[in-house]
């Protein structure tokens, strides 16, 4: 779930994906079950004849993937830089 303290970010997770992690970023913001958004949109794929699977792409295209867990500062990639030429 969003962890943060500040307002909910609607983010393509990198944890718990199976295609690109548009329903896993679903359920973090709504806050429910994974596995409940990927059978609501299965559901949605079938029975609306491939709309389902469009608004898929469509969420692939337009939300942000979730940034890097642990950043790295100048110091840091500095030193691994210099111990790397050792």
């Amino acid at each position: 779930m969003n962890s943060q303290s500040g307002p909910k970010v609607l983010v393509r997770k990198r944890d718990g994906r199976v295609i690109a992690g548009v329903c896993a970023g679903l359920a973090d913001y709504f806050g429910t079950d994974v596995t409940l958004v990927r059978v609501i949109t299965v559901a949605l794929a079938l029975f609306t004849g491939g709309a389902g699977f469009l608004a898929y792409l469509v969420g692939w295209a337009i939300i942000p993937e979730e940034g890097p867990k642990t950043p790295v500062d100048g110091s840091t990639a500095a030193r691994a830089r210099d111990s790397s030429l050792r």
